[in-house]
Order: C-alpha cells, then structure tokens, then sequence
C-alpha cells in the first residue's frame, strides 16, 4: 500500500459485479491505497451481492482523493454500504475530494445506501456521485449531510462544502444537482436554503412510471423530527429531509426505501446489518 504524501491520500478502488446463474457475485476488485471492501455478503440470498466500502484511515482530510468505481453487469443486484458516516476533517488549506463513478446496464440494480457524511467545520471538501444506467438499469441511492458536528455543538462557520449528483441514461441526463456551500454562508441560515439545520439529505429512486400508490405511501413517511418532501418527476422519485438528526434523515429514508423497493427491485427490503453495530 504506498504511504501518503504531504498532499494527501490517492486512493482508488475499483468493483465489478456479474450475474452468474441465480447468484450476483463480485467478479472484480482493485485497490490501491486505503480503500477496500470486505468480503462479500449475502443477507438476502445470492440473488443481491452486498459489499461494505470501508476506509481505514476513517476520516478524509486535506489533500486525500478518493476514487470508486462501480460497474454492474447485466441482472446482477449490488449493494454498497458503508460501516458508518464517512468524515471530512478541518483542512489547513487542501481540497480534499470524493468521486463515485457508477455503470449499471439493462436488467442491473445498483443500490448505494452510505451511513451518511459529517463535515466539520473548516473542512474544504468536493464530493461528486455519477450513476450511468444503460436501457432499463435501474438505481437507487441516499445521500446524508451534517454540517458541523451538531451533537457536539460545532456549525459549520468556516471552509467549503461542494456536492454533485447526478444520474444518466443512455446518455441522456435524468437527474443533476450541484451544491456549493460555504461555511457560515447566508444559505445555511436562509429560509430558502437549509434555514439554520444543520443536516439535509437526498433519496433519490430511478423508478419510470411510477404509481399513485407508491407515491401516496411515500407521502405518507414522516421523519418524526424535521422536514421532508417527494416529488416524481418522470423518470426519478427524489425524497429530501431537512433538520437535527443524522438518524431521523436516515431512518426516514430507510422507509422511503422499503416503500420503493419492492415495486423496483422485486425484493422486500432488508435493511443491511451494518446498520446496527
């Protein structure tokens, strides 16, 4: 594994799933620097191949650059978690960057479920999540924030949050949205943007033709704490929270998520155990 330099981290890690008869199994991985996935897991059966993307250095500061790249072949099924919130530690000056580049073709599922990001004040960070579906690949993904570590009473006052996500298919954009945040920016605080919380989260679900049911049984979800919204657009669902709670933005996704779920993927929906160590 090469050590880090004074610029930081260069860390890749390349994943490549199959379907091979009834199973999904991960038919390739590379890795170079800290950035690996346990083995494969199996808590559904071999029809969904569930791996857990862990970083050992368990934070990402200054300077780091981090790459994942994730193809899923044809009716394969994969899962990616994390084993818990990814961090963004305070730079002396270095961007530090996150890049998930996703391929899934016709038939495939790509679920991509993190334990959500903590960015602390005076972290200079970009991350950028890009999902390519091929025909009628199918996708779903959450994204959580917290800016500043709310629980120990730290905002987020200074430094630089930068986040994209963005999905395409056959070539053609579905889905795209770029946030630029900046540290103690009147965005944080105005009622039209994060109005002073602290945590706001995305759930996003390519699901074309998506029924009134589904959307009614969405609507229905509530975090408990804070706010939340759906929309349907044409070819994507998008749920979004904004409040306190880390927990409560991902419990309420998880819900959107078992909602989704079966009518996508034709699966119930197990929540991954990492969840709950």
């Amino acid at each position: 594994m090469p050590l880090p330099s004074s610029a930081g981290w260069d860390a890749r890690l390349e994943l490549a799933f199959e379907r091979v008869g009834p199973r999904s199994v991960l038919a390739r991985r590379e890795h170079r620097g800290p950035l690996v996935v346990q083995k494969p897991l199996y808590p559904e059966g071999s029809g969904v191949c569930q791996c857990v993307i862990v970083h050992p250095p368990a934070g990402i500061v200054g300077g780091d650059r981090l790459a994942l790249d994730v193809s899923v072949g044809p009716r394969a099924c994969a899962q990616l978690t994390t084993p818990g919130a990814t961090r963004w530690y305070r730079s002396a000056g270095l961007e530090a960057s996150q890049r998930v580049d996703a391929h899934v073709a016709e038939g495939a599922l790509l679920e991509w479920l993190p334990q959500g990001t903590i960015v602390h004040d005076g972290a200079r960070a970009t991350s950028a999540l890009r999902v390519d579906l091929a025909g009628d690949g199918g996708f779903i993904g959450v994204e959580v924030v917290s800016l500043g570590r709310h629980a120990s009473g730290e905002r987020f006052r200074c430094g630089q949050w930068r986040q994209r996500f963005e999905i395409v298919r056959d070539g053609a954009p579905i889905w795209s949205e770029r946030a630029v945040l900046g540290g103690g920016g009147a965005l944080l605080a105005s009622p039209v943007g994060l109005n002073d919380a602290p945590v706001y989260g995305t759930f996003v679900a390519v699901a074309a033709g998506s029924s009134d049911t589904m959307m009614a049984a969405l609507r229905a979800l509530s975090p408990g704490q804070g706010l939340c919204s759906v929309t349907r657009l044409p070819d994507v669902i998008v749920a979004r929270y904004v409040g306190d709670s880390m927990e409560a933005a991902g419990a309420y996704f998880m819900d959107a998520w078992s909602v989704v779920r079966p009518l996508l993927a034709g699966r119930s929906a197990m929540r991954p155990r990492i969840f709950s160590t």
